[in-house]
C-alpha cells in the first residue's frame, strides 16, 4: 500500500462534497458514529469509494466519511477509524488524517473510548486529553518524509491548549463535567492486564485506549491543531474487579454521546 492518503484520494472526496469546504475534521471513536447524523446538508462517502481506505472491521465503527454543517461550521467526520490491531501499519492508521490535511483542514478533533485508570474517571466521564504516551510501538512518520510534513515535529504540546480551554468553558456553561488527563495509546486488541494497568499508572497515564496517538503524530507533522476527548467507558482492568467487554464499552459510549455532542457543538460554535 502507498504510505500517503491513497493515490487520488483527495480528489474523489472533493468532488463528492462539492461546495462544502470543511474547516474542522472529527475522528469518531467506538460507538460515536451516529454523532455525524446531526450534520445538516450531509454528504456521505463510503470508504469503498476512497482509494486506499480499508473497510473497518470493528463493531461501532462505520465505514464512511460524512461532510456537512454542524454548530455553524463546515465539518467532515471519519466514521470508522483504522486500528493497528486490525492489521494496519501506522501509515494506514493515519491515512484519513493525511487526507484531511490534503483538503486544507487545520483543526482535528479526535474522540475515543478509553478505560479509566485514575480513580475519579468513572464510566461515562469525558476526559480532555492534555498529553499522551505512545506505547503503540509504531510511528506514521517512519520512512521517507511525505510532502508537507515535518521530519521532527514538536510534540511538547500535542493537544492545543486554546481548544481545551474552549471545551472546559463550554462544559461550565452546559453543566457538563469535563476531566483532563494523560492518555496512553496501546496496540490492543486484548484489554490490558491488572499488572499492565499498574505499570501505566506509574508511567503517569490517567486513561488507556487503542487509538488516537498515531493520528495525532501525523497531524502535528502537518501543523494541524488537535483536540482529543476520551469517553471513559469502563474502569481499567483490576480497579473494580469487573470483567471488561466491548459490549459494555459500546453501551456506555452510546449513553455519553449526547453530552459529547452538546459539548462539541458549544465549543465549535462561531
Amino acid at each position: 500500500m502507498t504510505r500517503g492518503p491513497g493515490v487520488g484520494a483527495a480528489e474523489p472526496v472533493r468532488e463528492r462534497i462539492g461546495l462544502l469546504r470543511p474547516e474542522v475534521a472529527i475522528v469518531l471513536g467506538s460507538g460515536l458514529g451516529p454523532f455525524a447524523d446531526q450534520f445538516a446538508d450531509a454528504v456521505r462517502i463510503p470508504y469503498q469509494d476512497i482509494p486506499g481506505f480499508p473497510a473497518p472491521t470493528v463493531e461501532g465503527h462505520r465505514g464512511e466519511l460524512v461532510a456537512g454543517r454542524f454548530a455553524g461550521r463546515t465539518v467532515i467526520a471519519q466514521c470508522g477509524r483504522f486500528h493497528g490491531y486490525e492489521g494496519h501499519d501506522p501509515h494506514v492508521v493515519a491515512r484519513a488524517v493525511r487526507l484531511f490535511a490534503e483538503l486544507g483542514i487545520d483543526t482535528l478533533v479526535l474522540t475515543n473510548a478509553a478505560g479509566g485508570i485514575r480513580r475519579t474517571l468513572v464510566p461515562g466521564a469525558l476526559m480532555l486529553i492534555a498529553d499522551h504516551i505512545n506505547l503503540s510501538f509504531g510511528n506514521p512518520l517512519s520512512g521517507p518524509v511525505l510532502g508537507g510534513e515535518q521530519r521532527f515535529p514538536d510534540m511538547s504540546c500535542p493537544y492545543d491548549g486554546m481548544l481545551r480551554d474552549r471545551v472546559r468553558e463550554a462544559g461550565r456553561r452546559l453543566g457538563i463535567a469535563v476531566e483532563e488527563g494523560v492518555y496512553a495509546g496501546v496496540p490492543g486488541p486484548s484489554y490490558e492486564t491488572p499488572a499492565e494497568i499498574r505499570m501505566l499508572e506509574r508511567l503517569g497515564a490517567d486513561a488507556v485506549g487503542m487509538s488516537t496517538v498515531l493520528e495525532v503524530v501525523a497531524a502535528r507533522a502537518r501543523g494541524m491543531r488537535c483536540l482529543g476527548i476520551s469517553t471513559i467507558t469502563n474502569s481499567a482492568a483490576g480497579i473494580t474487579g469487573e470483567p471488561l467487554s466491548h459490549a459494555d464499552v459500546m453501551r456506555v459510549a452510546t449513553r455519553a454521546r449526547a453530552d459529547l455532542g452538546r459539548l462539541l457543538a458549544a465549543a465549535l460554535a462561531r
